[in-house]
């Protein structure tokens, strides 16, 4: 498996079997601007929510690759009603691929269409891909649900976390959201895009989650991961 990703929320997974993408946002992001959408490709379009920030690109990508959405009810029906190809889902509830298996988790975040019609409950997702289990929280606040997640799939390999605060957890919070769910490499997400989410000494922000024993990734914009990279024992 191989993780791109393409700024601020938008991680694209490539898999043994296929690909997907999370919440693009890239056009109007000013740090992606060397990004060309119409070269991403992608089997599925995973929406956390119906924030601008998160589904912007959403409805391209999806033309371009005849790729199916798969988010809550509300955001799925939104897309429905555009011609393309849906797969609604609810917290709680898990989806099959050929690569793994997807779940959707609570997520306690705001979440709204650009025009102010609902958008459903913000998730996030619990993923099994290629036999290993990431966790994307998607925009949310730290909470206790957190600590269940390693009971599902077993242990974390990858948990990717907002730390922009302002609208999400802070860095404080992610480090005890990577304690609760028990993941030793964390992938930062949601930060540096607005000037209300700049984080301005990423060197601390490493330094706080390696005093807890686990590793903070800043991906460049437009790099890819391979999993493997990243080791089950960091210590």
């Amino acid at each position: 498996m191989e993780i791109t990703y393409y700024g601020h929320a938008c991680f694209a997974f490539k898999t043994s079997a296929e690909s997907f993408i999370i919440d693009p946002f890239i056009t109007e992001n000013e740090l992606a601007k060397h990004i060309d959408i119409n070269s991403i490709k992608a089997d599925y379009i995973f929406l956390s929510h119906a924030h601008y920030d998160h589904i912007l690109d959403a409805e391209t990508i999806a033309k371009n690759n005849n790729a199916t959405i798969l988010a809550n009810a509300e955001i799925a029906t939104h897309y429905s009603k555009k011609g393309i190809k849906v797969l609604p889902m609810n917290i709680g509830g898990v989806k099959k691929f050929g690569f793994g298996k997807v779940k959707m988790v609570n997520a306690i975040h705001s979440s709204s269409f650009p025009d102010g019609t609902y958008g459903g409950l913000a998730a996030g997702f619990l993923m099994k891909v290629d036999e290993k289990v990431v966790y994307f929280s998607g925009d949310t606040a730290l909470c206790t649900d957190m600590k269940l997640l390693p009971f599902v799939y077993g242990h974390i390999h990858i948990a990717i976390l907002p730390i922009g605060n302002t609208y999400t957890m802070g860095v404080y919070d992610a480090v005890v959201a990577s304690k609760f769910v028990q993941a030793q490499n964390v992938i930062a997400c949601h930060y540096d895009t607005f000037p209300a989410i700049k984080i301005n000494n990423k060197e601390k922000a490493k330094q706080l989650f390696s005093a807890e024993e686990k590793k903070l990734t800043f991906m460049e914009i437009g790099s890819t991961k391979d999993a493997n990279d990243f080791k089950l024992n960091l210590y």
